[in-house]
């Protein structure tokens, strides 16, 4: 079951590494390092989650496109399109 992200959940401190002359850009703009941080993982793991959903689920999806291909779509009677 996939855990959902929120943005109440406690914080914890960690440490980084940025290269330096990135580090003095982002203090020249005041750019939160946090948040900044929290954006790109998010979309991280939104993006490997659903990678790992497309693996997980391939068979289920080749049968249902092989079945589609073989049969058509259900509604395929009723489009006007």
């Amino acid at each position: 079951m996939r855990k959902e992200h929120h943005s109440r959940s406690p914080k914890k401190a960690t440490n980084l590494s940025i290269r330096s002359d990135l580090l003095a850009e982002a203090k020249r703009f005041n750019i939160n390092l946090s948040a900044t941080m929290e954006e790109a993982l998010e979309k991280q793991v939104a993006k490997c989650l659903r990678d790992e959903w497309l693996k997980q689920n391939a068979e289920s999806l080749d049968a249902c496109n092989a079945l589609t291909e073989k049969h058509g779509l259900f509604s395929d009677s009723y489009r006007v399109f």
